[in-house]
């Protein structure tokens, strides 16, 4: 037939393409070349996609046919990628889908089998590479931007104000929390108001979002059916030399020293039923238990980390360092 042919003509394409190197950039180099969108450099961003975008795609085609404990052929994932194959809409939810597949058929968390890792690695190799492809792209195309925001070059705001971001991310996580309790904990914020630095904002109110979101159900739910008034969450922006760094900290009862070694793991939830892909609930305050590994994915792309500490039958304190040099270039997987 002809299409055995066509088939392996673009499986040997995907394979060349998937055998060359990766490029990465740093945050800065993004804001030294977009500070000047001139039509030559827009076209030499435009070029460099060009070239880079289908390396990186394709190494992602080989990952995804080649997955352990079968999750390739689970219902969710083989769904995925039909849909990366038209438009990328959808992909993360229903990847998380296909990892709870997966974990319903190993019978639960509690005992990885031996080789799990495999499955956590390609998963942050996977958004690792989305979360990059998506940033080339969204840059490239904000630098066509005739009226661009004062401060801002492309996706990056070169004056960003955590603070100001911190209390965006928790009115929302806020306004998730009253949706599903009734009632929030208060979140304060500490820091010099008037501090800012270069870095992607769409990025940070997601890391902070979904910090702030999980230190509001920890408490909400310990003082719910307590007298005791619920504590508030806390944050605190410290601007240091080499780092801005960003503390979540409440008391929420903590992570049982057990629990910890799992909770950037993608198999973990503390959600008893995490949501139907099908469901149009929107953002729930517990769900698939991909928040925090996606959160240190996106720190670790600008050179940051995320750290958790927790002491049980107290409460939990989130460490959120952003490199505010911006030297770093992308860990490509």
């Amino acid at each position: 037939m002809a299409s055995e042919p066509v088939a392996r003509a673009v499986a040997e394409e995907v394979a060349r393409w998937g055998g060359m190197r990766q490029t990465g950039v740093s945050l800065r180099y993004m804001m030294e070349f977009g500070a000047r969108p001139t039509e030559r450099n827009l076209l030499l961003s435009a070029q460099f996609l060009h070239k880079e975008l289908p390396i990186r795609i394709a190494r992602r085609a080989l990952d995804l046919d080649s997955l352990p404990f079968g999750l390739s052929h689970k219902p969710a994932v083989l769904k995925m990628i039909k849909m990366i194959r038209v438009r990328h809409t959808n992909v993360v939810p229903t990847m998380a889908l296909g990892v709870q597949q997966l974990k319903k058929d190993l019978g639960g968390t509690k005992a990885f089998p031996s080789g799990i890792n495999e499955i956590h690695q390609f998963l942050d190799r996977f958004y690792m590479s989305r979360i990059g492809i998506r940033m080339l792209i969204g840059q490239h195309v904000a630098l066509h931007d005739p009226d661009p925001e004062p401060g801002v070059i492309g996706l990056i705001n070169t004056r960003l104000s955590p603070m100001l971001v911190a209390r965006l991310a928790s009115e929302d996580a806020r306004a998730i929390c009253m949706r599903e309790y009734g009632s929030a904990p208060d979140v304060n914020i500490y820091g010099h108001p008037d501090f800012t630095f270069p870095y992607v904002t769409i990025h940070l109110h997601l890391m902070m979002f979904e910090l702030v979101k999980n230190s509001l159900r920890a408490v909400q739910e310990r003082f719910m059916n307590s007298d005791k008034h619920a504590p508030p969450v806390r944050i605190i922006v410290a601007d240091g030399a080499e780092d801005v760094t960003i503390k979540i900290s409440d008391e929420g009862g903590g992570i049982p020293r057990s629990g910890l070694p799992r909770i950037f793991t993608y198999l973990y939830s503390t959600a008893e039923h995490p949501p139907d892909l099908d469901g149009h609930n929107g953002v729930t305050m517990a769900g698939y238990g991909y928040g925090l590994p996606i959160s240190r994915l996106y720190a670790r792309y600008f050179g940051g980390d995320l750290q958790i500490i927790s002491m049980e039958g107290y409460g939990t304190d989130a460490y959120l360092h952003l490199s505010r040099l911006g030297d770093s270039e992308e860990p490509l997987p």
